[in-house]
């Protein structure tokens, strides 16, 4: 097998994001990835053992995106002004990127190959909250919190599940209040 000069391990991931981009997370294969890069399927193989392992390599990058937007975002910030702009930053992410986000890995803290980009993700939320006093479980349960409302607001708003007229900005503003209100009772 004859790899084209070039081909490394991120471009094949490069590559895989252009198709999850266009297509979604189903309309990625192996075939289509190789004639993108312009090999033959088996030539990926010297990269990404299967499409799972491709997939997983697609999760690090979503999460290290994730982790530098966020990081960028909260950079500076503390208390609720870092709450609302992580919050913001999120939903733009998703906004920008609905298909990608769409192959986010939902657990990637029991994936050898997700696990330390999941974690740096993880840090940079529980970072964003550590202004309210938040240690050990508490820290968890508030970042789950804070998970559920931005991953849940985006997931439906992506998949076009909010039909009525009222303004998503009013509402995602309001779930972002009752949050930090929440946040300010339990501290």
């Amino acid at each position: 097998m004859v790899v084209r000069a070039g081909l490394t391990t991120a471009k094949v991931v490069d590559i895989a994001l252009e198709v999850i981009d266009e297509h979604g997370l189903d309309g990625l294969t192996l075939a289509i990835v190789a004639k993108r890069a312009g090999v033959a399927t088996p030539s990926l193989y010297n990269h990404v053992a299967s499409l799972g392992e491709l997939r997983g390599h697609v999760g690090v990058r979503l999460l290290d995106e994730m982790t530098g937007r966020f990081t960028a975002a909260v950079l500076g910030l503390s208390g609720d002004a870092a709450v609302e702009a992580l919050a913001h930053e999120y939903r733009a992410y998703v906004q920008e990127h609905p298909k990608r986000y769409a192959a986010m890995p939902m657990d990637p803290m029991h994936d050898p190959l997700q696990q330390a980009a999941g974690t740096q993700l993880v840090q940079v939320m529980l970072a964003t909250l550590r202004g309210y006093g938040l240690t050990g479980s508490a820290a968890i349960h508030a970042t789950r919190r804070l998970r559920v409302i931005v991953h849940g607001f985006a997931s439906i708003e992506s998949g076009g599940g909010f039909g009525l007229p009222e303004g998503l900005d009013d509402t995602y503003d309001q779930l972002i209040r009752m949050y930090l209100d929440d946040l300010r009772r339990t501290t």
